[in-house]
């Protein structure tokens, strides 16, 4: 087995190769100077089980074509098996038409690291379940839910708390974590988006008055629906709000919209790697997800079992 990295997010794959204590393999990967990206890998491959560690994060496109040439260089090196490992799958979002002459582009996302030639995909909280299907390829999608829900525990679980999804759409992800934190009830912020960036919070569903509330979503890009979210919390006679995300986008003004919001702090992992920004901030936290990851990893070298890590 080896352990390749791309250049999105070199801390995280230098946890997970610490993890599983072996290197990263020797390779290059650079730009020429037109920004064409060139991979040169300086070590035998062939025959190996080969783990390609990069998310798709800003600048998205230049992060998913060192992730296709990468997977290229190593199958035409005669690697055995290429594993693309995305912990941020960018174009999660575009997963269906929304209107009439639009793209769904996580599909043809999936179709390039298909015909790059990778022979399975593994992810972390992607942005909707049915993506799964958008690979012909074997296709495994880690939980970061196991990690946040110990941290809940070890911050808050001596509070009453209380899970709440920022929107209808999450519902299933907030009840997952609900039910790690044992059972703890469950709040619905119902909101109404009028553009893509921008939404209202209309109602809060459930009583959450003199409760901890924890926010779970998959991604916080702008951060306007969840700081209006915990404002509305706030409102309603919520003694607290925090938030767990997954994916840290954090694009724009974000960083400072939460700052400056009703959020006592943002907490999210490492499939990002942080900005300076992001770091300098005392009240966005980053939990590292490397040990999920790099067990998921050993369990696909070995033929074993990956679910059940959420047993």
């Amino acid at each position: 087995m080896k352990i390749m990295a791309g250049n999105s997010n070199l801390p995280l794959a230098r946890a997970i190769s610490a993890y599983l204590e072996m290197p990263l393999t020797d390779a290059s990967v650079r730009r020429f100077a037109d920004e064409e990206v060139f991979v040169e890998i300086h070590e035998n491959v062939r025959g190996e089980d080969v783990f390609v560690v990069q998310s798709t994060s800003y600048p998205a496109n230049d992060n998913l074509m060192e992730l296709l040439i990468c997977i290229d260089a190593l199958r035409r090196a005669s690697a055995k098996r290429i594993t693309a490992v995305v912990p941020y799958f960018g174009y999660a979002r575009q997963d269906r038409k929304p209107g009439p002459r639009t793209p769904i582009s996580a599909k043809l996302v999936a179709n390039l690291i298909t015909q790059a030639g990778a022979d399975r995909v593994l992810a972390v909280d992607l942005h909707a379940g049915q993506i799964q299907g958008f690979f012909d390829i074997p296709t495994d999608n880690l939980f970061a839910a196991p990690v946040m829900a110990a941290d809940i525990q070890t911050r808050y679980g001596t509070q009453e708390l209380m899970v709440v999804s920022p929107d209808v759409g999450g519902v299933v992800r907030a009840r997952s974590l609900a039910k790690r934190l044992n059972n703890a009830p469950l709040a619905i912020v119902d909101k109404r988006r009028d553009r893509p960036g921008q939404s209202e919070v209309m109602n809060i569903i459930g009583d959450v008055k003199g409760r901890m509330c924890i926010l779970i979503d998959d991604i916080i890009d702008s951060g306007g629906t969840l700081c209006n979210a915990a404002q509305a919390l706030l409102d309603a006679g919520a003694a607290g709000v925090s938030a767990y995300i997954t994916h840290g986008v954090l694009s724009g003004g974000a960083v400072a919209r939460v700052s400056n919001s009703a959020l006592k702090e943002l907490v999210i992992t490492d499939t990002i790697m942080p900005t300076e920004a992001t770091a300098a901030s005392d009240r966005i936290r980053v939990l590292t997800i490397a040990p999920l990851i790099g067990e998921a990893v050993r369990r696909i070298a070995d033929e074993s079992s990956v679910s059940s890590l959420f047993d």
